[in-house]
């Protein structure tokens, strides 16, 4: 009985920088079990890519110049619900990982990680397999243990710690991490297909819940905190 061929698992890349996302591709394409069939640069090109090419796996980032990536990731399994998504970002996975697993993806990866924890993860998730670091996963399932509480405590600098972001909703999150990419909120608005009062709805909101007097407080917080994910000088670049 002849032996049965592996599968190769077709994969998109979903990235508005070409550096990361040509990258990533040539990292798939150089894989026996993985093909890369296609790239984007935005959520509007990975939504047609997605349906034109029918891939397996789609890679994608959170921060996406015509949408945030959560959207994408909900989109994209509302429309495919047999698609694996691995989210790959900058960003510290104590605050997005839950987030994108909540949204339907099946693999946080942040950008520190070497390529090969990508290609892990997309193995992992195409299987239906949950890949997290290892960090991730602990909190995670500590989260669980304790019924999902998260301290509410603010530092004595009056930095709001990460159990206080989680107590944001995902869009108060989005309207957060634009405001630490240094967007005002019409630019918000437009960006998220929201109204501007709608956006300072959220804004408010998340100033409230992370414990802040004003939005210049809140503004300030949210740009350390984005640069901080950024890495820190040379690494961080609003857009």
């Amino acid at each position: 009985m002849p032996l049965e061929t592996p599968r190769t698992l077709s994969v998109i890349v979903v990235d508005d920088h070409p550096a990361v996302r040509d990258a990533v591709g040539h990292a798939v394409g150089g894989q026996s079990d993985m093909a890369l069939v296609g790239g984007a640069g935005s959520a509007a090109e990975a939504f047609e890519l997605a349906r034109s090419a029918r891939p397996d796996v789609a890679v994608v980032d959170i921060s996406l110049g015509d949408a945030h990536g959560l959207d994408l990731v909900q989109t994209l399994r509302a429309e495919r619900p047999g698609l694996a998504v691995v989210v790959f970002s900058m960003y510290d996975e104590a605050v997005y990982a839950e987030r994108a697993l909540r949204a339907g993806a099946m693999a946080y990866v942040r950008k520190t990680e070497p390529t090969s924890a990508v290609l892990d993860a997309v193995r992992s998730a195409a299987a239906g397999d949950i890949y997290l670091a290892r960090r991730a996963a602990s909190r995670i399932l500590a989260r669980v243990a304790l019924g999902g509480s998260s301290s509410s405590a603010v530092g004595g600098d009056g930095a709001a710690s990460s159990a206080q972001l989680d107590e944001l909703t995902d869009r108060e999150m989005a309207v957060f991490q634009l405001l630490g990419q240094g967007r005002g909120p019409d630019d918000i608005a437009d960006h998220l297909n929201l109204s501007r009062k709608t956006v300072e709805t959220y804004r408010r909101r998340a100033k409230e819940k992370l414990g802040f007097e004003s939005v210049t407080e809140l503004l300030q917080f949210a740009i350390r905190w984005t640069y901080a994910q950024a890495g820190g000088a040379g690494r961080y670049s609003p857009e």
